[in-house]
């Protein structure tokens, strides 16, 4: 078994911006996996927020043992955006050598599209209503939030696209007073889901506030080992394979949280379709869908991702799977 890693820079169409920063490329690692002539690969993105960097899962990577299947790989790397990319690249592997997809070897139904979420960037009111209006033939808007100013945002993104669902991402960014006072205006404004509103240590102060827009728990979800800290707090929980750790740890994360009462949202981290493919798997039926990653690229991978009115489709085989 021959195991590679390389970085990939993938520009974006515009900045985008987060409560956290502004970003103008996504960097990736991609990982190959060869295996007697047949090749699958996986794609993941370091995030600084868990204390990653393009060198440190590099690493990660390249101290893996010569010989180790899925099921090894759960104890060899934790969670992460490292355990993700050789996961799915595993997956694809399987899939070629065995003639299939994936779909039929982790015994899903054949997947189909899924509405996506369209990410709008943290920005002025003036210029959020311009992107809002720019894209309000979507059906669902997701916009970034975060700051103690959010309000003018809100109102200024449901003027530019009045027929939008729309869901709010803070990116850990409101205080519990913040969001409170949020709340009410939230319902006003046809806002469907709320992610992640306070620091996900903080978010006791959830406890026993009333919720009346669902709320997702992003960056306090990692795999199946954190439900038990979000009861009482979140309705929804969103699962990303840079969280959890790969495709397979995402699909047991789904049936977790769905057999404990909560929805799920698949969401992703700013990559190209290679990493957004296995996630579609992920999101069949899944209350909300947001891999919008390769629609905010101004270049992608070869085939990739079909994005139409019916919303993401899942990969040909000569991409992923």
């Amino acid at each position: 078994m021959q195991v590679s890693v390389t970085r990939d820079v993938f520009k974006l169409a515009q900045v985008f911006t987060i409560s956290r920063g502004s970003r103008t490329e996504a960097k990736v690692l991609t990982v190959r996996i060869e295996e007697n002539g047949v090749t699958g690969w996986g794609e993941c993105v370091p995030y600084a927020r868990y204390d990653e960097t393009l060198e440190s899962v590099t690493a990660e990577i390249e101290g893996l043992p010569a010989t180790f299947d899925r099921a090894a790989l759960y104890d060899l790397l934790p969670a992460g955006a490292a355990r993700n990319a050789v996961d799915c690249a595993l997956w694809d592997l399987e899939a070629k050598r065995a003639g299939k997809r994936v779909w039929e070897l982790a015994g899903l139904p054949k997947p189909g599209p899924e509405i996506t979420a369209y990410t709008l960037s943290l920005d002025t009111p003036e210029k959020m209503q311009a992107q809002a209006a720019e894209n309000a033939f979507r059906p669902l808007l997701k916009i970034k939030l975060g700051t103690p100013d959010d309000m003018p945002r809100l109102e200024a993104v449901r003027a530019g696209a009045p027929k939008s669902t729309i869901i709010v991402d803070a990116n850990e960014g409101w205080s519990a007073e913040v969001y409170a006072d949020l709340a009410p205006h939230l319902v006003r404004l046809g806002v469907a889901l709320v992610e992640q509103p306070l620091p996900a240590g903080e978010d006791d102060a959830l406890l026993g506030m009333e919720r009346p827009v669902p709320v997702c728990a992003d960056e306090s979800c990692h795999d199946r080992g954190s439900l038990a800290s979000l009861k009482g707090k979140y309705d929804v929980v969103n699962i990303k394979l840079d969280k959890t750790g790969g495709l397979t740890e995402a699909l047991a994360l789904r049936a977790a949280a769905l057999a404990e009462g909560y929805k799920v949202m698949v969401g992703c981290m700013v990559g190209s379709s290679l990493a957004m493919a296995p996630a579609t798997l992920v999101a069949q039926g899944a209350m909300v869908t947001d891999l919008d990653g390769p629609l905010l690229l101004a270049e992608d991978r070869p085939q990739p991702l079909i994005f139409d009115d019916s919303g993401v489709h899942p990969p040909v085989a000569t991409l992923w799977g």
